[in-house]
């Protein structure tokens, strides 16, 4: 344990709660707090959203020691973990240095609430950085999705499906466009078109070139940004720093 900093084994994940309609989670809340009060010996990071849970820990034996208790706690209700979903992983600042020592690889990842976290650095200073990508099943079958969608307007006016696939789009960029995450956007993106332009080519008798199509691209399917900043700068966002004589 390192006093004032993660260990290798943050976030350990027991992941996959039971349905909220079995487990009341603020029963579950108030029993990790009186795990956390009474057992817990390092810090313990919590981060749940109905039945999806991410639990972080400084040691390795405290993971190991909360989910022995928590399994237990489940079976007297006759419940257990997701067995594909519950796993411990060595994952934080410093897993990729302590993995690398052991010869073990890159630390894992793990995907909660849409997102693929893996370790990272920032490009800026090399410091330590959970990069957040969209998860691929995710972004696969919402792709399928609007492909069904597409074959159901093929014969709409081109005006009509490009002002629903704008609202599509803004929609999964509001949710999915945080820092590090624009590259799968822009995959998304890619894709999306693709899918558009076959189903245009498909209504037409006469064949129609991507050069021909590309040129409305733009003003229906936006190209994505950041809309989820850091906190630092969505602080300096709305408080300027006056500097006087600048």
């Amino acid at each position: 344990m390192r006093r004032g900093r993660e260990s290798a084994y943050d976030r350990k994940a027991p992941h996959g709660l039971p349905p909220t309609s079995l487990v009341p989670t603020n029963l579950f809340d108030l029993w990790i707090e009186a795990w956390r009060q009474k057992v817990a010996t390092g810090d313990v990071i919590v981060v749940r959203y109905a039945d999806d849970l991410v639990v972080g820990f400084e040691n390795r034996m405290e993971a190991e020691r909360f989910l022995e208790a928590f399994r237990e706690r489940l079976a007297k209700f006759g419940l257990e973990l997701h067995p594909e979903k519950t796993r411990l992983i060595e994952f934080g600042r410093f897993a990729a240095r302590d993995r690398e020592k052991r010869g073990a690889g890159k630390p894992e990842t793990f995907t909660f609430l849409g997102f693929t976290h893996h370790c990272g650095k920032r490009r800026s200073n090399g410091t330590f950085i959970v990069w957040r990508k969209t998860a691929k099943k995710r972004m696969v079958a919402k792709l399928h999705a609007i492909r069904a969608e597409l074959r159901c307007r093929m014969h709409e006016p081109v005006a009509d499906v490009g002002a629903w696939l704008r609202k599509v789009v803004t929609g999964y960029y509001r949710y999915h466009a945080v820092p590090g995450n624009i590259d799968r956007l822009s995959v998304f993106g890619q894709r999306l078109r693709r899918l558009w332009w076959l189903t245009l080519r498909r209504r037409s008798q006469r064949p129609l070139p991507w050069d021909r199509v590309n040129r409305i691209f733009p003003r229906w399917i936006p190209a994505p940004r950041v809309l989820h900043p850091y906190p630092e700068v969505r602080f300096l966002a709305t408080h300027p720093r006056w500097e006087p004589y600048a």
